[in-house]
């Protein structure tokens, strides 16, 4: 019941990103627009996946997710 409550508090909160992100209150250009909506489909570096897991390690989340996931 745990797990199915923060999978669907991952998920509520990773729209809401996606909603805010979309709303921009300059207009783009279309080449812009482009650039931008490729960058985000090519994915990330294997260096910013590694900078993301220390970052994360060091701010603890590493260790709450565990322990959440733990059950106790």
């Amino acid at each position: 019941m745990k797990s199915t409550i923060v999978a669907f508090a991952l998920v509520a909160g990773a729209l809401t990103g996606v909603a805010h992100a979309a709303v921009t209150s300059n207009p783009m250009s279309v080449q812009t627009e482009q650039a931008v909506a490729k960058h985000a489909y090519e994915g990330k570096t294997r260096a910013e996946v590694k900078r993301e897991l220390v970052q994360a390690q060091r701010d603890g989340q590493i260790a709450a997710l565990r322990s959440l996931y733990q059950g106790s």
